[in-house]
């Protein structure tokens, strides 16, 4: 029978070896997706090191994709509260944990980093360690929320043992709301697979052909999107920047990549290009596994967001020698220099969007200086495997200062 929304059993073929003595880790996220795209060269990393590791969320068709065992937990992804399915989750992750025998938590997200965090705890799990991805709350967010937010965030890492940070800003604010002590804060950073996103790597004729698959004609400038399709990646922004650049630039396309998020109280449809007379200057593709190609179509990437921790979008560009234009936002700043690998707009200023883009696209030379040094802010900054690195040595550090044996990669 196929496991239903909140069913937190495991298949035959996936449960642990009877009798395996081995280090368990399970990284926690609320999404499958999340575990796929964002962490899945992580977990095999760490695999790879000897860990025998876990992957815990909530169901989806993305757990096919994912490299480890997986086990499912009853997780709700909305933007309003939940406390009654949030506290399931938390029975549930309980439950799993125990059974399990975890040696090391590692969560990821707002809800696993509090609700996974107190389960793990209280089923006797030795270590515990959270990836920040951002804090959900920011300065714009009404007084009252914003404070009940910290508040959450404060109980969640009160139950961590370290909490790596992706984006440097984020440290300076643990320490002045009081988050967490500064000595159980690090930062991570973030990365992604230098050797993919890598231009020399990418086919020509197989960019020519997704740019005649896509319907975008032959010397039309292409500016790309990647993210997912709500109010709080900046896409109505982009919609008004996207009415002003084709004024100058007539034969323009905006090439916008990524899911519809349902479950966001702020979801964007395909539709609003209609909305601002743009729709024919639009192409929405959906969720894509052929960045590369996609890419190297774009003269420019855009992420106008409105908060981040440290977006993937920008790095991967970078890597590929794509310019980028992004909001002067913390975590959109950690991705882009500006005026090195890109160009930083204010926020929700759809004026200076437009601006930014045109002074882009009339500046080839300035376009081809900045993919060259977005490449080797990459290779300098944005490789993942130094962030595997650093996990890898707060697991080693925490192990050892509780006395727990550390795997060893196996021999191969």
């Amino acid at each position: 029978m196929a496991a239903g929304p909140h069913d937190t059993r495991i298949s035959e073929s996936a449960a642990p070896i009877a009798g395996r003595l081995s280090t368990r880790v399970a990284h926690v996220a609320t999404i499958a997706e999340s575990l796929t795209i964002l962490l899945g060269n992580q977990l095999e990393a760490i695999g790879a090191a000897g860990y025998d590791v876990t992957g815990v969320s909530a169901p989806g068709p993305a757990v096919a994709a994912l490299p480890v065992r997986h086990v499912a937990a009853p997780f709700v992804r909305a933007t309003s509260l939940t406390p009654f399915a949030d506290l399931r989750a938390l029975l549930a992750l309980v439950r799993i944990f125990r059974r399990e025998r975890f040696t090391i938590v590692h969560t990821h997200t707002a809800k696993p980093d509090l609700y996974a965090a107190i389960a793990a705890r209280l089923a006797g799990v030795p270590i515990v360690v959270t990836t920040l991805h951002g804090f959900f709350f920011h300065d714009h967010m009404p007084r009252f929320w914003r404070r009940f937010y910290i508040m959450l965030a404060r109980i969640g890492m009160h139950f961590a043992d370290a909490v790596l940070s992706q984006n440097p800003e984020d440290l300076e604010t643990a320490r002045n709301e009081r988050v967490c002590p500064p000595e159980k804060i690090e930062f991570l950073g973030n990365g992604i697979d230098i050797e993919r996103f890598a231009r020399e790597r990418v086919d020509p004729a197989e960019v020519r052909r997704r740019r005649e698959a896509l319907g975008i004609p032959e010397g039309a400038p292409v500016i790309g999107f990647v993210g997912r399709l709500v109010a709080d990646k900046g896409i109505i922004e982009l919609m008004e920047a996207a009415r002003a650049v084709r004024e100058r630039f007539p034969a323009v396309r905006f090439v916008l990549v990524g899911m519809i998020d349902r479950a966001k109280g702020d979801v964007i449809q395909p539709e609003i290009a209609a909305e601002y007379g743009v729709s024919d200057a639009c192409v929405f593709t959906g969720q894509r596994e052929d960045m590369p190609e996609l890419y190297a179509m774009m003269d420019v990437l855009v992420l106008p967001s409105h908060r981040e921790a440290f977006p993937r979008a920008p790095m991967e560009a970078s890597a590929m020698g794509v310019p980028v234009i992004a909001t002067d936002v913390r975590g959109c700043r950690t991705a882009v220099e500006h005026g090195r690998n890109g160009l930083l707009v204010p926020l929700k200023d759809s004026q200076a969007l437009a601006a930014a883009i045109v002074s882009l696209l009339d500046n080839a030379s300035g376009r081809a200086r900045m993919a060259a040094e977005g490449r080797r802010m990459a290779v300098e900054r944005f490789d993942e495997r130094l962030v595997f690195d650093k996990v890898l040595a707060t697991y080693r550090r925490l192990l050892a200062a509780k006395g727990l044996p550390c795997p060893t990669a196996p021999v191969i």
